[in-house]
């Protein structure tokens, strides 16, 4: 039986076996600013979750055995895209990321990045599925066998391919602390997932984090407003923030690929509702 586990849209728990939705809990979070501009959504509730997870299956394999594993950029900023780029102008040489049939991976393909991570969000727990493994290759999965996800292992893996110019994203601040002791600032940290932050891990990442996404984050944008003369963000709706110097860069460079400019923090914000 193959089990696949998310915590997506407006934090709620997800789990699909064998191809079917067999268990929603009830959004943490009520509205998406993003989910609304998209999908006309106002409020996000069980049954939506429900559909939208049907319509990923059905368009393109998530969590099935028809999956599909190369995409074009489906965000303007996700950091999924932010990553294809940075693979794109060689800022980077892999990306270590977690996604339904692989688990943890390293990538270096941008299409491959896109297409695992750009349509999914928050997974827990996955298993192998064999189109997959096969398209991202098993010598670059941390566990092709079981498709466990350990960021870390990912890292190290990356490494031990002599690959030196790496971006991770984790959704652990513990993770982040342990990935700088052993990795030093050469490594890229990016954190996603962020809703339902403590207010002392939020503050924790931005001392870690070279890039972080607000995503429904009370506390996440609580710490970018008190300096964001410090940072540079991109979006009012679930904005993204670069944190260190090599994450404003690689912002800036998705900023001017799409001719936009930086966000403003004195012009309001449309965030989530509510900020958790």
């Amino acid at each position: 039986m193959s089990k696949h586990v998310m915590e997506c849209l407006g934090l709620s728990r997800v789990t699909i076996e064998d191809g079917k939705v067999v268990e929603v809990t009830e959004p943490k979070v009520k509205y998406c600013p993003l989910f609304e501009k998209t999908h006309g959504v106002k409020e996000l509730n069980k049954e939506f979750v429900k559909e939208n997870m049907e319509f990923r299956m059905n368009k393109f394999g998530m969590c099935c055995e028809n999956r599909q594993t190369e995409m074009d950029n489906f965000l303007s900023f996700g950091i999924s895209e932010l990553l294809c780029l940075a693979l794109k102008n060689q800022k980077i040489e892999a990306a270590v990321i977690a996604a339904d049939g692989c688990g943890t991976a390293v990538i270096r393909k941008p299409s491959i990045v896109q297409g695992m991570g750009g349509r999914i969000s928050g997974i827990c727990e996955t298993e192998p599925i064999p189109k997959v493994i096969e398209a991202i290759g098993p010598e670059n999965v941390v566990d092709p066998d079981t498709a466990k996800i350990d960021m870390i292992e990912g890292v190290c893996k990356a490494y031990d391919k002599g690959l030196h110019k790496i971006a991770v994203t984790t959704t652990s601040v513990q993770d982040a602390w342990m990935m700088r002791d052993m990795f030093g600032t050469d490594l890229t940290i990016i954190g996603v997932h962020t809703s339902g932050m403590s207010e002392k891990d939020a503050e924790d990442a931005f001392e870690l984090f070279d890039i972080i996404t607000a995503c429904a984050s009370k506390y996440v944008r609580e710490v970018y407003h008190r300096n964001p003369e410090k940072y540079l963000a991109a979006g009012n709706k679930v904005p993204v923030y670069g944190i260190t110097d090599f994450g404003k860069e690689l912002i800036t460079d998705k900023l001017k690929e799409l001719g936009k400019e930086p966000f403003d923090p004195s012009t309001p914000e449309q965030p989530p509702y509510p900020l958790i």
